[in-house]
């Protein structure tokens, strides 16, 4: 019988915490999202993920360290060769990426975008890399006029598709992403996500909806999600877990439009009787502040979800186990509006937990899937290191 009948996974989206080794190779030497947060902020208030341990995992202003923390806790370095979303998504649920996904810092070859007019029979504005709320400003109106897409890109490997709602039909949308899709799978272009980015409003206060909807590259092999559904346990997939891995090993997808909706979908599925996975995304870390340099939204947000927990951790069980973490960084006061390669958290709590002990420093996210794994005994991914003895 598993140690855990219920796993509840959350990755705080870009929470890094501090510079990784290899962050030179990044352009990241300096990098640390929660440590110049928190030096913004003068101290951040975040009392339960301090009760945790997350203060223990090194010294961040405001956030003490435990005397007894109530979880166990370390940090963890990326083995892949990437900093995104899906590199580091898939590299904790087991799969270990080798070659990095494309980006395109001064937009799209000519070839593509003449692909996609052809297909969609709607001209291409923008093709550059930008901020969301930037380019709907700057193009927002050209679009509303012409009907033309407005095709953007950032640091990551996406190509982002806005279009407002009452201009292009949210179905059009959709299908005009899927055409961009079938177009970027493969060599030369190999592009992580295709994003549809719909929106409302007038010229001067347009607004972006929640009506997102990303389309991912498959994994390029099979993750602990695989093993965990082919063996009948159940996975469900919160926020945009479910298009980050294009569906796959994925039982029930739930939509969130918000960290506190992506916080309350998790409390409500609480009260649900599965076996099995619960993962969840917390986008706006990383969409709203972090590419948007905004050091004091972030903080707030933290701040926020700090205050949300207590609803989490009085619905655990006693064979329920919370894993708290991140996928990579995205510091505010760093240069650009890249994400930044760094060490990210690893809280792992229980009620089982008499006073919780530092573990060893994880050098892949994969020791997260392994130790998934293992607790639900499916197969093991090819690379990490469970660590489910060190914490029962």
């Amino acid at each position: 019988m598993a140690p855990f009948n219920r796993v509840f996974l959350i990755v705080m989206d870009s929470v890094g915490i501090g510079e990784a080794p290899d962050a030179k190779a990044f352009n990241d030497i300096g990098a640390d999202t929660l440590g110049h947060i928190a030096e913004h902020m003068q101290g951040l208030n975040m009392p339960n993920m301090a009760k945790l341990g997350l203060g223990n995992i090194r010294e961040v202003e405001g956030i003490k360290a435990a005397e007894k923390p109530m979880a166990h806790y370390t940090k963890m370095q990326e083995a892949s060769v990437g900093k995104d979303t899906m590199t580091g998504h898939w590299e904790i649920m087991g799969l270990h990426i080798t070659k990095p996904f494309r980006t395109f810092p001064d937009g799209f070859p000519d070839a593509l975008v003449q692909q996609l007019e052809e297909k969609t029979g709607r001209k291409v504005i923008g093709n550059k890399p930008a901020s969301g709320t930037a380019i709907l400003d700057e193009l927002g109106e050209e679009h509303m006029a012409t009907g033309s897409l407005i095709v953007y890109t950032s640091a990551d490997s996406v190509l982002q598709i806005a279009a407002h709602e009452d201009i292009v039909p949210i179905e059009e949308l959709y299908e005009i992403c899927e055409t961009a899709r079938e177009l970027t799978l493969d060599d030369p272009y190999m592009i992580g996500r295709v994003i549809a980015r719909p929106f409302v409003g007038e010229p001067g206060a347009f607004e972006r909806t929640s009506n997102r909807h990303d389309y991912a590259l498959k994994p390029f092999g099979r993750t602990v999600m695989n093993s965990l559904k082919d063996n009948g346990n159940d996975v469900v997939a919160l926020g945009k877990i479910s298009d980050i891995y294009d569906g796959e090993g994925v039982t029930e997808a739930i939509r969130t439009d918000s960290n506190d909706d992506g916080m309350d979908k998790l409390v409500k599925s609480m009260d649900q009787s599965f076996k099995g996975l619960n993962f969840l995304n917390l986008v706006d870390f990383d969409a709203k502040f972090g590419h948007r340099r905004d050091p004091q939204g972030y903080g707030e947000a933290l701040e926020q979800f700090d205050q949300r927990l207590p609803e989490v951790l009085n619905k655990l069980k006693d064979d329920d186990l919370l894993i708290i973490t991140a996928d990579h960084g995205n510091d505010p006061i760093h240069h650009g509006t890249d994400h930044t390669r760094e060490y990210v958290p690893l809280i792992a709590y229980h009620k089982g937990i008499d006073e919780g002990k530092s573990l060893p420093l994880r050098e892949t996210f994969a020791d997260i899937g392994a130790t998934v794994a293992e607790n639900f005994d499916v197969e093991e991914p090819e690379i990490g290191k469970s660590f489910l003895n060190e914490i029962k």
